[in-house]
This record gives structure tokens, sequence and C-alpha cells, in this order.
């Protein structure tokens, strides 16, 4: 007997939405087609749309060390919540994933807490080269992640030496949050006490496109995969589209939601991030990256942080804010009013992150593959309401605004883990693989 089928649904298979059932059978995808067998469970997904499990590239669980934020347990409820089914979880943690002692620990906190699937990066350094060198058979790791500019956490590597040490050992992508340590502190002095409108000025374009070039040339230079994230810039767009290879980047969906000064204006600190939102000269030209498909993820950048901290007067207000749970509804959003494609969503947060960093049997409706989907109702209306957030931090950006499209189903190893908004069963996400 089956474990489960999916019947009614339009499945997104090779770029296209097909009226066909899925069958199910110990984690894996079984049939694809018109499906006669019995099972132990259905799921009627009439005038739903059935879509490969849905991956976040970049999210901050905050375990270990701010566990009183965010942890993995957590973190990962607001994923399934979201119709999120793997993450990649950060290293900026404290004490931080460096070294393969506390890549293990953070494996072992990992497991029976996480409802969905995960992978860690690994936290370059200026003195673990030859940790970075050997990366290639970890178990969990999805790639290795450079701080080129101070952000939340004590990961910065900012000599250019250095960071030619970390490509230059790398046996993995090489994820990187690009800001120009130098141009940081040069800018220091253009920060306005209690003024959040400062902090794109302070975290300045020149700031991230010196970066990202330095970035890219190195990378380059020892023929190593880049992954740069959070694109903000016109500038970077421009530039990226020149380099393309080896060279992949990353869009946010609050970059290509909000822009300044609206952001700030109306949410104060809780639009502060790094890189920061900015004008909408930068917005609408993130937008032509999408359109044109230049961009090749979008990831959320889950940062989490209590609202206690978020209400500090700027600067002593922390950067980030959640976004694992509301990634797909705004994209989906987005898509209806459209502004992107399906399939160009589907390339984003499935066959992309697939391809980039080499995950095994995810991304795709395949036979065989892993029975890992996200259900979306594409006509359902809902409103982000900060007392429906998951995360430990109980906040959105997006609190009360109306989004239409959004995840009803999240399945994982062909186990129904969020329905109609409700998490179910227990925490058995396991690491994913890699080629």
């Amino acid at each position: 007997m089956l474990d489960l089928i999916i019947k009614n649904g339009q499945c997104y298979i090779d770029g296209e939405l097909k009226d066909v059932d899925v069958s199910i059978k110990d984690g894996k995808i079984q049939n694809i087609g018109k499906i006669t067998e019995e099972a132990k469970d259905t799921i009627d997904a009439k005038d739903l749309t059935v879509l490969p499990g849905c991956i976040d590239t970049q999210t901050h669980f905050r375990e270990p060390g701010s566990t009183d934020t965010e942890d993995l347990h957590s973190g990962s409820r607001a994923a399934i919540a979201g119709g999120i089914t793997a993450v990649f979880e950060m290293p900026n943690t404290n004490p931080p994933t460096s070294n393969k002692k506390e890549f293990q620990r953070k494996l072992d906190l990992a497991k029976n807490r996480m409802y969905c699937n995960y992978a860690f990066y690994f936290g370059a350094t200026a003195d673990n080269a030859n940790d970075l060198a050997d990366l290639k058979n970890l178990e969990g790791c999805c790639g290795i992640k450079l701080f080129a500019g101070s952000s939340t956490g004590n990961l910065l590597v900012a000599d250019e030496k250095d960071i030619e040490i970390v490509f230059q050992n790398s046996s993995k992508v090489v994820a990187v949050h690009s800001e120009d340590e130098a141009i940081l502190n040069i800018n220091k002095k253009l920060i306005k006490k209690g003024d959040v409108h400062s902090h794109p000025i302070w975290r300045s374009d020149e700031c991230a496109i010196s970066s990202t070039r330095r970035i890219v040339r190195i990378a380059e230079r020892y023929n190593k995969k880049a992954h740069v994230l959070h694109i903000t810039t016109k500038q970077e767009i421009d530039f990226l589209s020149q380099h393309k290879g080896n060279i992949t980047f990353e869009i946010t969906p609050q970059h290509l939601t909000i822009y300044a000064p609206d952001c700030y204006d109306k949410l104060g600190t809780y639009a502060q991030m790094n890189p920061p939102i900015r004008d909408k000269s930068h917005y609408d030209r993130l937008w032509y990256a999408v359109k044109n498909n230049f961009n090749d993820t979008i990831g959320s950048d889950h940062a989490p942080h209590l609202k206690v901290n978020k209400d500090k007067e700027y600067p002593n207000s922390p950067s980030g804010m959640p976004g694992v749970q509301t990634l797909m509804p705004v994209m989906l959003n987005h898509i209806n009013d459209g502004k992107l494609s399906l399939n160009q969503l589907m390339n984003f947060v499935c066959e992309n992150p697939v391809k980039i960093f080499g995950i095994k049997n995810k991304g795709f409706i395949k036979e065989g593959f892993d029975a890992d989907f996200t259900i979306v109702d594409m006509n359902k209306k809902i409103v982000i309401k900060n007392e429906n957030i998951e995360s430990k931090c109980g906040w959105s950006p997006f609190n009360d605004v109306e989004f239409k499209g959004t995840p009803v189903s999240t399945i994982i190893a062909g186990k129904i883990k969020m329905e109609d908004g409700e998490i179910l069963g227990e925490p058995d996400g396991t690491p994913l693989k890699f080629n």
C-alpha cells in the first residue's frame, strides 16, 4: 500500500503545470500520472498548485548562543509554516560554526528538533584555511560562508589576502556577505544617532559594489564558485550580470517589496538590515534583474531579533528581520501581481539551489526523488499577523499586510508537516545530501 497520494492538483513538472496525481512510498515519489492504488493517506489538491519542496538558502536560527531569539526548533517551525521544506542555516552563532567540532555540535542540536530538512554553512575565518579545503564530504555542509563586511556575529574576514586564502582553499561554494569593511569604518561618521534613515548612507552602495567587485575578481582568479548574498544595489546588478558562470547571486523578498525612505518612515529600526533597504532606484533595478533572470536565488535572510532589542535607539538597534515564514506568501503575491512568473520562482527556490549547491534528490517532482512538496493556493488571501509568526521574535515587517497566494500544505519525505497553518507530527527533518 502506498503511504500518500496527492490527487487532483496541478503539479509543477518540467516547467509546466500538469493535471496529474503523485504517489509516495517510503519518503520517495513513486509514480506520477493516474494513480489507482490505495494509500494510507490522500490529499485532495483540487484548485491547488503542487510545487516541489521550496528551499530557503539563507537563514539565521541563532543556535547556539541566542536561543532566546530563535533556535533550530522554532526556526524550523517558521519554515514549514511558510511552505519551506529545507533551509541552509548560517554559522554566525556563539560560538561560531567555524570548525568541525562546532559543526558536528550543530548537527547534533538539529537531530530530532528540526521539522524541515537542513544544511549548515561552515564559517570562514582568517585562520581555518586547512578545514576549508576538507569539507567536500562533510555531512550536512552546504557551503562556506564568508563575511567580507562586519554584520551580526564575529566572523569578519576583511583583509584581501585572507579573502584570497578562503577562496584558494574552498572546496565548496563560498557564499558571501559582501560589504567593504574599510568603507564601513570610514562612513561611521555619517551615522545619525536616533535616525535609521542614515543606515543606507553609512552602509552605502559604494560599500557594496566595492566589495562585490573584489569578491568576483578573487573568485575568478582561482576559478572558484562564489554566491553573493542579498544583493541590494543597481551597480551590483549591472556588474554581476556581466559575470555569470561561477558567480551566482541572491536577492531577498524584502528588498523586492519595501524601499527607502518609506520603509524607515513606517517601520523604523524594524526595517534595519545589512546590507540595507535602499531607495526606489535600487528597488527598480532589483526587479529588472528578476525579470531578466540575472539573479539565481531568492533567500529570506531570516535574521530575527527580539522587539526589546529592535526598539533600541539607532544605531544600537541590531540589523536583521525574520523572513523564512513569509518568503513564499510575499513572492506568490508578486506572481499574482504579474511581477514574475511561477517558473521563475521555481528556478529561484527549487531548481537553481539544487544546481548551484549540488543538492541530491530535491527541487523537482520526479519519480525516485524525495517526496518534498509545497502545496499552494494561488487565490487564497492572507493577512500576515505578528501573533501568527512561529519565530520566537514574534514579529514580521509585513504585519497587517494582505498577500494573495499562500502555502496551505508542507510535505517532507511524504509526511504532512503543515496543513492550513497547523504544524503536524514530529520534528524529524534530516540533513540534506550533496553531490
